[in-house]
């Protein structure tokens, strides 16, 4: 149920914001006043009466536009002083996704999200858990000569999360590894040796980082997501292909987690039967 506001108090916070707006923006009565059109002494009415009156929405309109504010925030309708067009902007931003494995934005990300659980549904096997060999395959054909120093960043980013406070929650498709070990799909190309070292990695990494790293396998004839990254309560992270998308507004977040939370619920194989799994996986080479 909504609590209505006594006039006089709706008033009186509509000239508390307004005061503040102006010394947020380093304006003053009479700067607002050209701006919106208006006389010196109508400013100055706002700002010094004590009534219950407010002005009309024209003004209160132009006074938000002026001073970078929302309407609703004058009013007293809204804690977010920001326009929705801003807090939108801040909400949903569109950054370029380069083919490399020497990605600083999203390492950026990682930076700012040491602390909290990290969840991840990667494009493919995720790099940092990738063999060099592997990489070196996966890589050279468009990267060229930079591909070892890409090799070694993905190195570097392994032990960064080592070293983290972070939990890491990896969600893979079942056809994912199976795919790898038998060589068929994107991996058709991949040498046998590679795979069978590939797969010894997999398991190995994930019976030693266990309980801070668990990778879990769903089934995608049941269930399906797109790459994904979740960083805490932060942000979640969407990979296009040439962009990421990325939200930072509570509901958007919450509402991917808990996508990603019904993948590890759902999951066909868990964090502690993976090894197991890779290991049936690795006899059938």
């Amino acid at each position: 149920m909504s609590i209505k506001t006594d006039k006089r108090a709706r008033a009186t916070l509509f000239r508390e914001r307004l005061v503040q707006a102006l010394q947020n923006a380093g304006s003053n009565q009479s700067a607002l006043a050209r701006d919106i059109g208006v006389d010196r002494s109508t400013i100055s009415q706002l700002l010094s009466g004590t009534g219950a009156r407010l002005p009309n929405a024209q003004v209160v309109a132009e006074c938000a536009r002026a001073l970078g504010v929302s309407a609703d925030w004058l009013l007293g309708l809204s804690e977010r002083p920001e326009s929705a067009a801003r807090i939108m902007a801040n909400a949903l931003t569109l950054t370029e996704a380069p083919r490399a494995l020497v990605d600083e934005q999203i390492f950026a990300w990682h930076r700012e999200a040491e602390g909290y659980k990290i969840r991840h549904v990667p494009a493919g096997l995720p790099d940092m858990l990738k063999t060099r060999d592997m990489l070196d395959w996966e890589y050279s054909p468009h990267l060229g000569r930079t591909t070892a120093q890409a090799i070694t960043a993905s190195e570097e980013r392994l032990e960064w999360m080592r070293a983290s406070s972070s939990d890491y929650e990896i969600a893979l498709p079942l056809y994912e590894l199976q795919s790898c070990a038998a060589g068929t799909g994107y991996y058709r190309d991949l040498p046998r040796d590679i795979r069978a070292v590939q797969m010894e990695r997999l398991e190995a990494l994930s019976t030693q980082l266990y309980p801070r790293l668990r990778l879990y396998l769903f089934d995608a004839r049941r269930l399906f997501s797109a790459p994904v990254t979740i960083f805490g309560p932060l942000l979640a992270v969407i990979y296009l292909g040439r962009n990421y998308l990325a939200f930072r507004d509570t509901e958007r977040v919450q509402a991917i987690t808990a996508h990603f939370d019904n993948l590890v619920r759902e999951a066909s194989v868990s964090a502690r039967d993976l090894p197991e799994h890779i290991r049936s996986l690795r006899s059938a080479l």
